[in-house]
């Protein structure tokens, strides 16, 4: 039984930093995802991998994993880089990119 400890990034939908400050413990699966024949749905056996644990900090999941004896890998979140531009900064003369329409 291991697990992966990670912080989870924005969505695609966020323009905030909402609810990225927590860290998650989640389960490998234990066993590969089955197509169902007649549906055509996706099932697992795995109960695990059902169960997402959310702590306040990445130091906190930990202490929960070596409590309970759990195998776990930490997935350190990367730094986003964000740059600085100005909408004025389209209009410019000395742009680096020609501006065509």
């Amino acid at each position: 039984m291991s697990a992966r400890i990670f912080s989870p990034a924005k969505t695609a939908m966020q323009s905030g930093k909402a609810k990225t400050g927590q860290w998650v413990l989640e389960f490998d699966p234990a066993q590969p995802r089955k197509i169902d024949s007649l549906m055509g749905y996706t099932s697992s056996g795995d109960m695990k991998s059902q169960i997402r644990l959310t702590f306040d900090s990445k130091q906190d999941a930990i202490a929960y994993a070596e409590k309970y004896g759990i195998d776990f890998r930490v997935q350190e979140p990367k730094e986003t880089k964000r740059r600085q531009i100005s909408y004025s900064d389209n209009f410019r003369y000395d742009r680096k990119t020609p501006w065509t329409h």
